[in-house]
């Protein structure tokens, strides 16, 4: 009897370890899964999405706490499972949402490049259009330096013209005045000549008179 009982206290205690050592392990998986999951709120990113899956997560596990040795595998893989597509879930969410960033950053790339291009032709236009302006303003001033230029060559040639004109007038006067110093030349040779003339006839009358006054003293 006291074998027996000593026996069956052996067994009883064997039971206990082995069931503090369940209830150990237990404590184990549902540390290590609070732990995951408890990091994956915590998560400055990732903890704000999935937060049904999350909440899916933490129920597996409650249940994994509560469920009987029978019960324990299959809900130990719902917990982890559980876990793992809350973790899966919120990088899902993740990515998208650093996709739709990526998308509107591109967008916004796209609409600061095509305004950067209108930019670019609003100031070509306005470029071609100051040449185009420079060009038409060029023009004018050589037009108006031609035009100039016309005005000075005609001024030129009416000075030139005048000048001619005035040269021949001049040329005639000077013809008129030789002629007139050659007149008035031979008008003062012809009065010389004349003079010459009527000084030579006038010379024999005191000859003549002194020849009568010696015949009168002869006489």
């Amino acid at each position: 009897m006291k074998r027996f009982s000593r026996l069956l206290a052996v067994a009883l205690l064997a039971l206990g370890l082995v069931g503090v050592a369940q209830a150990h392990k237990d404590d184990i998986d549902i540390n290590r899964l609070n732990n995951s999951l408890n990091q994956l709120s915590s998560d400055p990113t990732l903890g704000m999405y999935a937060q049904a899956d999350q909440a899916l997560a933490r129920n597996a596990i409650a249940e994994l706490a509560n469920a009987s040795s029978h019960d324990r595998p299959h809900a130990l893989y719902m917990a982890e499972r559980r876990v793992d597509q809350a973790k899966a879930a919120a990088q899902l969410e993740d990515a998208r949402t650093r996709l739709a960033q990526l998308s509107r950053e591109h967008d916004q790339l796209l609409l600061q490049r095509s305004q950067i291009d209108a930019n670019a032709a609003q100031k070509e236009l306005e470029f071609q259009r100051m040449q185009y302006q420079m060009a038409q303003e060029e023009t004018a001033r050589l037009q108006q330096q031609g035009l100039e230029a016309a005005n000075q060559a005609d001024q030129a040639r009416a000075e030139a013209e005048h000048a001619r004109k005035l040269a021949a007038a001049q040329s005639r006067v000077a013809r008129a005045a030789r002629r007139e110093a050659a007149l008035a030349a031979e008008a003062a040779r012809a009065m010389r000549s004349q003079m010459q003339q009527d000084s030579g006839s006038a010379a024999p009358e005191p000859v003549k008179k002194k020849a009568h006054h010696a015949a009168d003293s002869g006489h």
